[in-house]
């Protein structure tokens, strides 16, 4: 837990290192070709594909394969091009290689598709959609360049037991306002909500991306702005033009494709979570270890989490991984010591359970759920400076290359 913590990292809420050791330095993602992705699905549902689409299988399956765009903007661009409507289990960064499974509408089936940076590939036929349950868990490959050491040379035995943290990309990389967004939408303000995402701005954005936004702080502007915002800025212009036109708050809000708007809520979940588990490093708390009234995640096979359950404390107990609530209307006080927590963080940040019931926004509503402690790394391996794990659904893989590289600047190491 040493060791010098970037200002971008507390601002997403991960104060400390969980490695004693000095990191390798270099970055990641020089190219796309240097982070792949690979989505495990649960050997359940692999053992019950047909090859033909029948009037009991009739949901077809496909590989989505994408590169430099990220899976909304992916999923997006299939529907402009062929009119199919893709479902898929998570969420892919844009620069990377990744391949992801997704289920499509039955009445309308394609073999193959190419359309540059991103390909569909037909695999088959299943009874049912994908739901996120039946994802188990990503597998990574990975190329770290201008590492100063050999990755093999530190003590790996310890990466099971990192914390689960939400990565920068969950807050949007160098613009770190998704999060911000997500607090001032369970706050009720919505227009708030709409000038932080057009105008909120770090250090580590660039000059013209602040030269925009600033642009957007006179609401006179708006119109100008709209004329001269790039494409790249598509949610942007989506808003803007929603406040050109006269919508009200929360329709421009509305205006937001649905996934978007829900990733701003769980964005500022996922800061509390990371508060909560920095709060509990910093107070001696252990992590891996479950106590006493902590919920738990039975753990089959190393990475794959079973069933959630009350630990009672005693040695008896094996193969189980302490969880924490996400914040939601559903947060309970189970008198664990990870939700005296995140109480008092809600305290803090002037936020009770119910208030993520939005009532003029119910659909960004949101129970709550949980999330493992650590990043459970299965599997590790490396040689030189390639190495391959698998994670749980959900764990972040920068999350365990920001402690083997320790970036002086995460966002110049591609972080």
């Amino acid at each position: 837990m040493n060791g010098y913590v970037p200002q971008i990292d507390k601002l997403a809420g991960m104060d400390f290192y969980f490695t004693d050791f000095v990191g390798c330095g270099g970055s990641i993602k020089e190219k796309n070709e240097d982070f792949q992705v690979f989505e495990i699905l649960d050997s359940s549902i692999t053992n019950q594909i047909s090859h033909a689409q029948t009037k009991y299988f009739k949901m077809p399956l496909y590989l989505l394969e994408k590169n430099n765009i990220d899976s909304i903007h992916a999923i997006n661009k299939v529907f402009r091009k062929a009119r199919i409507k893709l479902k898929i289990l998570g969420l892919k960064d844009a620069k990377a290689i990744t391949l992801q499974y997704t289920t499509g509408e039955p009445t309308k089936v394609i073999q193959n598709m190419d359309i540059g940076d991103v390909k569909l590939r037909l695999i088959g036929f299943l009874a049912f959609p994908l739901k996120k349950s039946h994802l188990v868990g990503n597998r990574f490959k990975i190329l770290l360049s201008y590492a100063n050491c050999d990755i093999s040379s530190k003590d790996t035995g310890v990466l099971y037991d990192i914390p689960n943290y939400y990565g920068l990309q969950r807050f949007g990389s160098e613009r770190l306002v998704t999060h911000l967004v997500g607090r001032e939408i369970i706050r009720k303000n919505f227009r708030r909500a709409l000038e932080l995402y057009l105008c909120h701005t770090t250090k580590y954005d660039s000059k013209f991306s602040r030269e925009i936004r600033n642009k957007c702080l006179d609401k006179k502007n708006y119109g100008n702005v709209l004329k001269i915002m790039p494409k790249g800025m598509d949610i942007e212009r989506i808003i803007l033009s929603a406040l050109v036109e006269g919508k009200s708050d929360i329709a421009a809000l509305r205006s937001v494709p649905v996934t978007m708007r829900r990733f701003f809520v769980h964005s500022f979940q996922s800061y509390i979570f990371n508060k909560c588990i920095s709060r509990a490093i910093q107070e001696g708390q252990s992590l891996s270890k479950a106590k006493k009234d902590d919920l738990c995640f039975e753990v089959r096979n190393g990475f794959t989490l079973g069933k959630l359950q009350k630990s009672q404390g005693t040695e008896k107990e094996k193969d189980v991984i302490p969880a924490i609530q996400l914040p939601g209307y559903g947060l309970k006080n189970t008198e664990g010591r990870f939700e005296d927590i995140t109480f008092k963080i809600l305290k803090e940040e002037r936020i009770i359970p119910r208030d993520f019931f939005v009532n003029e926004l119910q659909e960004l509503s949101t129970e709550g759920g949980y999330r493992q402690t650590t990043l459970m790394t299965h599997g590790f391996t490396s040689h030189e400076y390639n190495i391959e794990f698998t994670l749980p659904v959900g764990a972040y893989a920068t999350s365990l290359l920001r402690e083997l590289i320790k970036p002086i600047d995460p966002i110049k190491s591609g972080f």
